[in-house]
């Protein structure tokens, strides 16, 4: 046996590029074994991967975790949110899956929320206004690009749905990671059918929902993971919401977490819809509502632009009224799934530094744009921001959300907020307990407070004014010959 003081549980965070597990003594939250292995991510047009990547990942990252996985007693898997995963009668996939910051499916969305009433119907009845990021955008578009992939699909999956399901052998799914589909209703917390019937998608090729605290299923026979079986299965859920378990927020805590890519997001008692598309009113994994606004670029945009300019990501200076939207994959939000990167202001005297800050300061300005709405109206807006993600524990990063954001910072010392998340899930199995609870109890949340520094508002501004005023460039859809 481990040297642990409980019972040991398995989270998982299965990202864009890796997947990671953490094995997790219940009691202490001490990390006792860890794993990670890669899967690759095409280039071009189109952002896919292959499922049958993400499994042997996860086969990797448990085998590098040794017998303490074999020991635990419940997994849990936290996963990328939106990707379309289509499998076919033998459970096989039909196509590589669809990844959330695939934008090819921008016409379907605007073309969708016009059908279906506008962007405050769609709010009102999903709690999001769909855009390419969105699972059912993706749908739309696979139906009418690849209509044979459609006929021979026989289950609907999201990816962390797919690890689950090949664990257990059933097809669920849990309510946070359900509503960043554009299918589920979030009012009543079911599948919508007309949404479904609109883009021809039958209903029985979708998973079950499980409830928060349900267990999903059990760990079966036929698998290659060192998990005993009868191993719990816990729901899982998106990473974003996994990663809120996984800090044990309470309501009105907000969070910017710097990865591939940047969110703002905050646990609600409130319901959201926002008909401006902004804010995305997710639900998260425990019964609450995790309101978030997502960008497509974050730390992979600003660490091309370093290597472009032969920097290392932290060789910044102060800039002197140069403007960098690092929009390299086309932007969720602002809402410009067209754009591309655009740079103004450059001078004789501008400073490869100074065009690396500003990328940083593109990328963090649309993330700070959204908070206000992101956090309730009772919300306390001078407590400090939880930093997180990849990118946290860079000076840079740090800096340039103190200054544009005002406000004190936080950093949390866990490193691996989506795999604890979803091992507090599965430790909730074991003993009864809210997740988020767990996670307080193992004071995930725990780390330095830098103090707040004056806002730097003429910044903000004039990103703000390059960003208005480039509105008919950001918008046309750039040559990629």
């Amino acid at each position: 046996m481990s040297a642990a003081e409980g019972p040991l549980v398995v989270g998982v965070d299965s990202s864009t590029q890796s997947t990671k597990a953490l094995v997790v003594d219940v009691s202490t939250g001490q990390v006792v074994a860890s794993g990670q292995a890669p899967h690759t991510v095409s280039s071009g047009a189109g952002r896919e991967s292959d499922p049958r990547q993400w499994w042997d990942a996860l086969c990797e990252a448990l085998r590098q975790c040794g017998e303490a996985a074999h020991e635990a007693a419940a997994v849990s898997i936290g996963g990328q949110q939106h990707g379309l995963v289509t499998l076919d009668a033998h459970g096989d996939p039909v196509r590589p899956a669809l990844l959330w910051n695939d934008v090819r499916s921008a016409p379907q969305a605007r073309r969708l929320v016009e059908e279906l009433g506008g962007p405050k119907a769609w709010a009102e009845r999903t709690g999001s206004v769909p855009g390419p990021s969105f699972t059912v955008t993706k749908w739309a578009w696979l139906a009418e690009n690849e209509p044979e992939a459609v006929r021979a699909t026989a289950a609907v999956r999201l990816p962390h749905d797919y690890l689950t399901e090949r664990l257990t052998g059933q097809g669920t799914t849990d309510r946070g990671d359900a509503s960043g589909t554009g299918w589920w209703a979030s009012a009543t917390e079911s599948y919508d059918e007309e949404i479904l019937a609109h883009v021809g998608l039958d209903p029985a090729l979708l998973p079950r929902v499980v409830r928060p605290g349900e267990v999903a299923g059990t760990v079966r026979d036929a698998h290659d993971l060192p998990f005993s079986k009868g191993t719990l299965v816990a729901p899982g859920t998106g990473d974003n919401a996994a990663a809120a378990l996984g800090l044990g927020l309470h309501p009105g805590t907000p969070v910017l977490s710097l990865g591939t890519s940047g969110t703002v997001y905050a646990v609600s008692q409130r319901r959201p819809t926002d008909p401006t598309g902004t804010v995305a009113g997710f639900a998260d994994a425990h019964g609450d509502w995790l309101p978030l606004a997502c960008t497509l670029n974050c730390t992979l945009a600003v660490d091309r632009i370093a290597a472009l300019l032969g920097l290392d990501r932290e060789a910044v200076e102060p800039g002197t009224g140069v403007t960098l939207l690092p929009y390299l994959d086309g932007e969720r939000t602002p809402a410009l799934p067209l754009a591309s990167g655009l740079l103004h202001g450059l001078r004789h005297d501008t400073t490869a530094g100074q065009l690396l800050q500003a990328a940083y300061d593109g990328a963090v300005h649309s993330l700070l744009g959204a908070l206000d709405l992101v956090l309730d109206a009772d919300a306390d807006r001078t407590a400090p921001l939880l930093l997180i993600g990849g990118g946290a524990r860079g000076t840079a990063w740090q800096e340039t959300v103190r200054r544009l954001s005002g406000r004190p910072v936080q950093v949390p010392e866990a490193k691996e907020l989506v795999a604890l998340g979803a091992a507090a899930q599965a430790a909730g199995l074991l003993t009864g307990e809210d997740p988020a609870a767990v996670a307080r109890r193992w004071n995930t949340a725990r780390g330095p407070v830098l103090e707040a520094v004056e806002r730097d508002e003429e910044t903000l501004a004039r990103i703000a004014g390059v960003l208005s005023d480039a509105a008919p460039l950001l918008e046309r859809e750039p040559d990629r010959r």
